[in-house]
């Protein structure tokens, strides 16, 4: 087959990029021929399975749902953004596309701006809605919503990555102007490469990637790169088996990021702070010396340091389209313990079907508090080496059977074979 996918950001870092750059790789690795257009500006950088990039160029703002620096480009809220703007930037990468097609699947990233784009084109095309797009774009914005509806109806299905996300479609757009088909495929899990280690094999691994890492300067931060010195902090800090917690995301208030640091008052564990964000400042002052902050790390990177931890922590406040990062955590054997809302909320029923019957409590916790957080820590780090082995064979046996990239890949083609 012929794929294309349309993306309108970068191939790191935040769950759609990387579901973007997972999807290319496991369809080049199957044998399709995938086109990827994307801003991403150093694509060799990434294993994208032989799928070619084109990134188209702009000739105004990057729209974007929460404002972060990035290379090359102007990012604009697209809130923020006028009608003006909008459609000159769905026609610049509409062009882009229409030249490399026909394709036997067009998909392309995010109800706003990829259904615009799908919608320009006059060919078959199914929409990824990731979520961002709807709770920091459309929410609360009727000229958007409208505009989403419009375009969206254009498309010949949607996937949605939970049913919390589905729900969220309805709300914001209304069942009569959707696709008729919206089938829910949440996002996949690289199986092969992030997968339970040994100790003393991961934390030498993970030591010898942060060797790897080129040099981040304090006076010349690249708040995108990992910290420089990671692999000295690294082989001390975690130079003993004790008790470890580990957040991986973005370093903001809507992430629940100072929640955990609360709740991890009383625990007896330590705890690891992974990713870049406008709290991190905040964060750094309220840390002592039980917490390191490393900033972002890669994939080659994380599949060392799940292995490490005896809990995974996603303790977003705000509505979550699934979980990625939880799925991965579960995937190298690391428990996970998740806030109990939205696509979050499907994880943890997940996780809890495979789980021992008396363990299946500590799957979740109460969003936003701070006693439930910190009462469901004390218990995971306090398990017997016996049942903590019991959840995190249960949590690996998952991700594999629900999350798979493969899995995900072969059932949206079968949708658009369907279609």
């Amino acid at each position: 087959m012929r794929i294309v996918i349309w993306h309108g950001y970068l191939l790191g870092g935040t769950g759609s990029n990387v579901y973007t750059r997972s999807l290319a790789r496991t369809w080049g690795r199957q044998g399709h021929e995938v086109v990827v257009f994307c801003q991403e500006p150093h694509p060799e950088r990434y294993d994208l399975g032989g799928a070619r990039v084109v990134r188209p160029q702009l000739d105004g703002p990057l729209p974007v749902f929460v404002l972060d620096r990035y290379e090359d480009a102007d990012p604009l809220l697209l809130g923020e953004m006028d009608a003006a703007e909008r459609a000159r930037f769905v026609a610049v990468n509409a062009a882009a596309v229409q030249a490399e097609l026909p394709a036997d699947l067009l998909l392309v990233n995010h109800v706003l701006l990829g259904a615009p784009v799908g919608a320009a084109l006059g060919a078959p095309f199914v929409v990824k809605a990731h979520g961002s797009e709807l709770e920091y774009a459309m929410r609360g914005n009727p000229q958007l919503t409208r505009w989403a509806a419009e375009t969206l109806a254009a498309a010949s299905a949607v996937i949605a990555g939970s049913e919390h996300i589905t729900e969220v479609l309805d709300e914001l757009i209304g069942s009569p102007h959707l696709p008729a088909r919206t089938e829910v495929i949440p996002p996949g899990v690289d199986v092969e490469v992030l997968r339970p280690r040994s100790r003393d094999a991961a934390l030498a691994a993970l030591i010898d990637e942060c060797h790897r890492d080129a040099p981040n300067p304090a006076d010349d931060h690249d708040e995108r790169a990992p910290d420089e010195g990671n692999a000295e902090r690294f082989a001390s800090f975690l130079a003993d088996p004790a008790p470890t917690v580990l957040y991986v995301g973005k370093l903001s208030e809507e992430k629940g990021v100072g929640l955990l640091l609360e709740a991890m008052h009383d625990v007896d564990a330590r705890l690891i702070v992974v990713g870049f964000g406008p709290a991190r400042a905040e964060l750094e002052q309220r840390a002592d010396d039980r917490v390191l902050l490393t900033g972002p790390l890669e994939h080659r990177h994380l599949r060392y340091l799940w292995p490490l931890a005896d809990v995974a922590v996603t303790p977003s406040v705000f509505p979550e389209a699934f979980g990625m990062v939880a799925a991965e955590a579960a995937a190298c054997g690391c428990p996970p313990l998740v806030a109990r809302h939205s696509g979050l909320a499907e994880i943890a029923a997940r996780l809890e079907a495979s789980y021992p019957a008396e363990l299946r409590h500590l799957a979740s916790f109460e969003t936003g508090d701070v006693t439930d957080l910190r009462r469901k820590l004390s218990a995971l780090v306090a398990l017997p080496a016996s049942e903590h082995r019991r959840l995190a064979e249960a949590a690996r046996a998952t991700a594999v059977a629900a999350w798979s990239w493969e899995g995900v890949a072969d059932r949206i083609v079968a949708l658009e074979k369907v279609g």
